[in-house]
């Protein structure tokens, strides 16, 4: 694990603890969590590569990463902040730059490899076989999260997992029975996920 997946994992944690100190969270967590969650405009973020595309301006069309600041450079535009805004957003907001030294620019962001701020992931710790912040996409299921990261570990008590979620102010949390979706192939313990959920995978007392 190197030191920035290290970072993620402790921040990861601490959110856990944190959320946990708010729910109370224990055996009681609730077992009907939304069946759905509602689609949102993808939302920039830290370390996603951009495509900057503008029209007739080959020479100030680039791709390029946005820094750990949330910020971007492309040729005439220094320190334009990306993360958090929408691709379309920050199009509008490179062109009003651009202006500047660009007659009428049209520019079109594109996004190559998605990661998203840390609202827009799902994390998972514990007994799994790669911890790891998944970017969220719509309509994600904890399935796909559990795929994304490899499964469980031979440790896990996939069964006491308990998936923690924030929701207007309020700290919720709900059972998953990842041992019953894994293992054996129980689709009625799949269940959607949200940005920002973090999934806690305890080892087994045995």
């Amino acid at each position: 694990m190197n030191v920035q997946q290290g970072a993620r994992l402790i921040a990861a944690i601490a959110a856990i603890l944190a959320a946990a100190a708010c729910s109370n969270v224990n055996k009681d967590a609730s077992t009907e969590p939304p069946t759905t969650i509602a689609a949102s405009d993808y939302l920039i973020g830290p370390l996603d590569q951009l495509q900057i595309f503008v029209w007739r301006a080959p020479d100030v069309s680039v791709t390029v990463p946005v820094r750990p600041d949330g910020k971007i450079s492309t040729p005439l535009v220094e320190d334009m902040a990306a993360a958090g805004k929408t691709p379309t957003e920050l199009a509008r907001d490179l062109e009003e730059s651009l202006r500047e030294f660009i007659q009428d620019p049209v520019v079109t962001v594109i996004v190559q490899n998605f990661t998203g701020p840390f609202n827009q992931q799902v994390r998972v710790v514990g007994a799994t076989e790669q911890p790891v912040a998944v970017p969220y996409r719509s309509q994600m299921t904890v399935l796909d999260v559990m795929v994304a990261v490899g499964g469980l570990n031979e440790f896990a008590d996939g069964n006491r997992s308990v998936l923690f979620r924030r929701s207007n102010g309020d700290h919720q949390s709900f059972q998953v029975r990842l041992e019953d979706l894994l293992k054996d192939g129980d689709i009625s313990a799949n269940m959607a996920v949200a940005p920002g959920d973090i999934i806690l995978i305890p080892e087994s007392w045995l």
